[in-house]
């Protein structure tokens, strides 16, 4: 079955969900089903245009941190399609458990996240995945990168006095380990996941953990400064703690986490705050855009009735990178020719990040999947609850 064969499977099975808004007249009838053709409409082309940019992403994949970012894309991509060529593909080609954990921690928490979505969306029994992911976090944690040497728990690129030609730091990518540890947690109800996770955002009696140390309240995170990639200890401004604070919510179901995530992505989304554009909402100064998207998106999953307006400027965000800003942007956010992606999305340059320039390498494109991945399986959600 070709793509737009799988596509139009997708839609014939949602055309089948059955009604479940309220009975009025006629007219609230029509308005209805005028939503939800449109939002049908929205969700083929989202599916397309994520197939689209996967093709790339295989051609130019590698099996690292950049090749799992993709993997996570692919999975949401699976949770709506439950298209078997990616499954295949993922377990033979790009097959997860060969991925090679890399330098800083955060290289292996990505490759462990994607082994747990695809755990998540194939139905919880592969248990493979799993397994891996549980080594690869023990590993990382017996080597030290779980410390309090500053003062404060939080994980660690590298651990305290290991020699090498590079600075200890923390930052919240190296503590995505903490959602590892609530999906190890999950997967496998073993308490010591669950109380490193707790350590990390709670501290203990001694130390604080990142909660006390960043969060300044009202959606507000204050961390170390320094560039975007290298160093700075917020380098999404506190939107990379939805995923993390989501996680921690499903683990826990204690609310102070789901308002915490709340006020995060109200406060960055919000433009007033200089952290994105006011009409289209792409970010101003970053890279790393799917993993952007994919934070922001966690919290709406978490908090849909919170954060309605949360797809909507995803989409806006989304749709400014296909049409390079309406067909404005200084710089190329979409390559027509084979539907590289850029890696900012700034439409005249100029962001604070990590090679923001680079179009359809694996890092900018592994990004695309991810972010058009998880907003597909987003708007596939968001069908199944309203209709």
């Amino acid at each position: 079955m070709n793509s737009r064969s799988r596509i139009a499977a997708i839609l014939a099975t949602l055309l089948l969900l059955p009604f479940s808004g309220p009975i009025g007249s006629d007219s609230s009838i029509l308005c209805q089903d005028q939503q939800k053709s449109a939002g049908l409409q929205l969700l083929e082309k989202t599916v397309q245009r994520t197939y689209s940019v996967h093709k790339l992403f295989r051609r130019v994949y590698s099996a690292g941190w950049e090749g799992a970012n993709g993997a996570i894309g692919a999975a949401h991509l699976f949770a709506v399609t439950h298209d078997t060529t990616l499954l295949v593909a993922y377990g033979t080609s790009m097959n997860m458990l060969n991925m090679f954990n890399g330098t800083w921690v955060d290289d292996r928490a990505w490759i462990c996240l994607a082994e747990m979505y695809w755990w998540h969306f194939t139905g919880r029994n592969l248990k493979g995945w799993v397994q891996d992911a549980k080594k690869r976090y023990l590993d990382a944690k017996a080597e030290g990168r779980l410390s309090n040497h500053e003062g404060v728990w939080s994980w660690y690129n590298w651990p305290k006095n290991w020699k090498m030609d590079d600075k200890v730091f923390t930052n919240s990518n190296m503590n995505q380990m903490v959602s590892v540890a609530c999906w190890l947690y999950e997967a496998t109800k073993e308490k010591q996941f669950y109380n490193d996770a707790m350590l990390v955002w709670n501290g203990d009696a001694k130390y604080p953990g990142i909660e006390k140390t960043l969060y300044r309240g009202n959606g507000r995170w204050e961390g170390k400064p320094g560039l975007a990639a290298f160093g700075k200890q917020i380098p999404w401004e506190g939107a990379e703690y939805c995923s993390i604070g989501a996680a921690m919510y499903r683990m826990t179901l204690d609310p102070k986490y789901k308002k915490i995530v709340v006020a995060t992505a109200k406060r960055i989304m919000d433009p007033a705050n200089g952290w994105v554009d006011s009409q289209d909402f792409y970010q101003l100064k970053m890279d790393g855009n799917g993993a952007f998207v994919h934070f922001i998106l966690d919290a709406y999953l978490i908090a849909p009735d919170e954060l309605p307006e949360i797809p909507g400027k995803i989409q806006k965000m989304l749709e400014h990178v296909w049409t390079n800003h309406q067909g404005k942007a200084t710089v190329i956010l979409h390559r027509l020719g084979d539907d590289g992606i850029r890696n900012g999305w700034n439409p005249s340059g100029g962001e604070d990040g990590y090679h923001v320039d680079e179009v359809g390498s694996v890092h900018p494109q592994s990004q695309a999947v991810r972010a058009f991945g998880v907003f597909a399986y987003v708007l596939r959600q968001k069908l199944a609850k309203n209709w």
